[in-house]
């Protein structure tokens, strides 16, 4: 069981804002497994790594012992988030809602433990309240408080429409946090208003206020707009083994180290240990894979993970022998041996000398599997398997 601080450092990895972390504190000091809860309107079926931050979150507490409850927000989902968004929103209809929900906890599920998490959706209490009740709960704020939001106002400032019923979306959202009675909710940063609501609501309904923990926006493979699909900068969990490798071996250098803090569930001193490793000169390249393996494995299997450079186009990974290698016979004429330097040029492993001087020296040469460290010659009679960097291997048998 995690102490206090090491729970918090946990629960702070990559975060936003933590509000207000001293009553995050007194609940962790309370000792029992606190109530978390973080809500998404099935409008977007298929997820990609950004959405991941939030859920990856979840599953940090899951593993602290607290108690998740994913909300899928069908009866929200019908009046359509406003956030961020500059007209009012088509809301969904009940079907849509089902199709996108049932897809959410495929997807969601290779996060998240599955005998851990209660999946709720707030149609359960919403549908239940009546027009009485519903006036209620529109009581416990006022149209000015509404429009301290920054898309109300800004859709104000400019006479857009703000149809009535999106004032009642971040008043759901609180309720819901009473229904639950919620300790914890997560969101985006985007959802800070929302959030807060729930604090209010929670108070007004007698309920102690729920802790806001808000968490970042993913920048994208580009490192520098959010991930987005219409942007193309993104990695699908859906993605194919190949077609993740590949999206996160792509991503710049500084770049890795977001990722890492984000989306990788490896300790932070493990992640410093990585970069003081390249800081004195190792190649990033081996870091980004190490983290696209685990990432891999998490929406595919360690298998997928393993061999994702193959379907990635790179065929074999260094000291890897494939299936069905080139066969090249190297006759040395007068000479009794040949050096490696030299047997890599003539064997079509290296464009010229230079080139193959350059692969041994970085130590990028592997024989029959083994890293080859030491020059050598090589003799008539030999019959070996030599790979000279990632895409470039033969069975190379020298004859006189």
């Amino acid at each position: 069981m995690a102490s206090i601080d090491e729970a918090l450092a946990i629960i702070k990895r990559g975060i936003d804002e933590l509000i207000p972390e001293e009553e995050m504190v007194e609940k962790l000091k309370q000792g029992r497994p606190l109530r978390i809860k973080a809500g998404f309107d099935p409008t977007a079926p298929d997820l990609h790594l950004g959405h991941t931050v939030l859920i990856n979150k979840l599953r940090q507490f899951q593993d602290l012992g607290h108690e998740v409850t994913f909300l899928i927000g069908d009866f929200t989902g019908m009046i359509g988030d406003p956030t961020g968004k500059s007209a009012t929103r088509p809301p969904l209809t009940e079907e849509q809602v089902r199709q996108n929900a049932i897809t959410y906890k495929e997807q969601v599920f290779k996060i998240l433990d599955p005998e851990k998490t209660r999946v709720v959706f707030n149609s359960e209490w919403m549908g239940e309240m009546t027009a009485a009740d519903m006036i209620r709960l529109a009581g416990q704020s006022t149209v000015a408080r509404m429009l301290e939001r920054d898309d109300f106002s800004k859709r104000y400032d400019s006479n857009q429409p703000i149809a009535i019923h999106e004032f009642l979306y971040p008043l759901v959202q609180g309720y819901d946090s009473v229904a639950l009675e919620a300790d914890v909710e997560l969101g985006g940063t985007d959802q800070r208003f929302n959030l807060g609501m729930g604090r209010t609501i929670q108070s007004r309904y007698g309920q102690e206020p729920q802790v806001i923990l808000t968490v970042p926006i993913l920048e994208g493979l580009d490192g520098v707009q959010k991930m987005s699909k219409s942007l193309n900068n993104y990695v699908g969990v859906t993605d194919s083994p190949g077609e993740m490798f590949t999206k996160l071996l792509s991503i710049p250098d500084n770049l890795m180290w977001r990722y890492f803090e984000l989306l990788s569930f490896r300790p932070m001193a493990e992640v410093e240990e990585f970069r003081k490793a390249v800081d004195g000169g190792a190649n990033p390249q081996d870091y980004k894979r190490l983290l696209a393996e685990e990432i891999i494995t998490r929406f595919h299997d360690e298998e997928a993970a393993k061999n994702a450079h193959k379907s990635a186009g790179n065929q074999v990974a260094l000291g890897e022998i494939p299936e069905n290698v080139p066969e090249v016979t190297v006759a040395l004429g007068d000479r009794e041996e040949v050096h490696i330097v030299s047997l890599l040029k003539e064997a079509g492993l290296a464009q010229n000398g230079k080139a193959a001087k350059d692969v041994f020296g970085r130590g990028a040469v592997y024989l029959n599997g083994e890293q080859l460290k030491d020059e050598r010659m090589f003799a008539p009679g030999d019959d070996v398997i030599l790979q000279a960097g990632k895409k470039k291997v033969a069975r190379v048998v020298i004859v006189k």
